[in-house]
């Protein structure tokens, strides 16, 4: 097995490639520079099986081991970045208005181009290992890694295990967290339409006012979490769109109101799709209005398998030593699309270390280049924990 030390030459070239993907963001589905930037890349590492337009912008390439033959694993990362608008100042800052890689995408891609290098010339594995570079895994379902799960890419590429890695600050950099099990939630979005009578907002006696009962919805919704949920099981129930009249002095006759769903337990989603429509549904009619209701199941929570986490675990601690390892990481309420990965093929999901830095999905936050070296490293070690020679 290496060291760290061995994956340090690579840093200052990951690094630049890091840092153009950063300045060069694109939005899921959209990522057409990316997967071309990333297929030249691989095409120049001496990589023949490389196949593009996988869910769209998605890239698959399979580098073949020299330890004879054996099964294929899965190595994923996603590309795409956010709607958001960049706020960090750092001299490699979105040149794209409006649009910044707030999740360390560009490090994820940058970290398995890194690892695809290394194997590429080192090929010091049996068997073959697919590497997955995957569009869209921030939108609403469907998601990149749903789609590219139905295109049939465990399938076309013989992958009998996958693997999934993501920076997580909070954690120090050269460390990793993992846990057996789930480790981080289902995603679940919903979208209430509350329907009343609208009307000059001098005379509300005249209306059925949709602004008030969207308020009491809001309110209510809340209760099904500190009420009707048991408090050592985990539920988020979240309110995050609402949209109603654009003039003051009017009183509309709908308001929409969207937001998400968040739990570790399956039955937990059933109970939320439920008990939120028979709240609003109660809470409107009992104002004299009604509701439409829409509940869409955007991602399951990601599992991971019992073997492939110990395999993981062992990659992780062969590189940085034991000490540097959690294997009993929080569990996260966040979602995350490689689950439906996890869902066709047995895997692990790590978490990578990116030090103290604003959380993920913030203006603020940038990917820690001191992490490049620890991310390509673990895939490198982790090939050759699975498929050693």
């Amino acid at each position: 097995m290496k060291e760290i030390n061995d994956f340090r030459e690579l840093q200052g070239e990951v690094t630049d490639w890091r840092r153009y993907l950063h300045e060069n963001p694109e939005l899921d589905f959209q990522e057409y520079n990316t997967a071309r930037f990333v297929a030249e890349k691989l095409a120049s590492f001496g990589i023949n099986h490389i196949e593009t337009g996988f869910a769209g912008t998605g890239v698959v390439a399979l580098i073949q081991g020299e330890g004879g033959d054996g099964p294929t694993i899965g190595l994923r990362a996603d590309m795409d970045a956010l709607p958001i608008v960049e706020t960090s100042n750092k001299p490699w800052a979105s040149k794209i208005s409006g649009v910044m890689h707030a999740c360390g995408h560009d490090g994820h891609t940058a970290m398995l181009l890194g690892a695809a290098k290394h194997l590429a010339r080192s090929r010091n594995f049996k068997g073959s290992v697919a590497l997955i570079f995957q569009p869209a895994e921030e939108p609403e379902f469907p998601t990149g890694g749903f789609k590219m799960v139905q295109e049939g890419i465990m399938e076309r590429f013989g992958i009998s295990q996958v693997f999934g890695m993501h920076i997580r600050p909070g954690i120090e950099v050269g460390k990793f967290g993992i846990r057996h099990g789930s480790i981080m939630a289902s995603q679940d979005d919903f979208d209430i339409i509350v329907k009343g009578r609208g009307g000059h907002a001098a005379n509300p006696s005249r209306t059925v006012d949709p602004v008030v009962i969207a308020a009491q919805i809001i309110i209510g919704l809340q209760t099904l979490v500190s009420r009707k949920t048991d408090p050592l099981e985990s539920l988020v129930i979240s309110v995050t769109k609402l949209k109603a009249a654009k003039a003051y002095n009017v009183i509309p006759d709908q308001v929409e109101i969207g937001g998400t769903v968040r739990t570790s337990a399956s039955r937990l989603r059933d109970f939320a799709e439920q008990e939120i429509s028979a709240s609003a549904q109660g809470i409107a009619r009992g104002f004299g209005g009604d509701i439409e209701f829409k509940y869409t199941r955007s991602v399951p929570a990601t599992f991971n398998s019992p073997e492939e986490t110990d395999l993981a675990i062992q990659a992780a601690r062969s590189l940085v030593g034991s000490a540097s390892v959690d294997d009993n990481v929080k569990f996260a309420m966040g979602a995350e699309d490689f689950a439906y990965m996890l869902e066709a093929r047995p895997g692990a999901y790590i978490f990578l270390g990116n030090g103290p830095t604003p959380a993920c999905h913030n203006p603020a936050f940038d990917f820690d280049d001191e992490a490049l070296p620890y991310g390509i490293g673990y895939w490198v070690t982790l090939v050759e924990t699975v498929l050693g020679v």
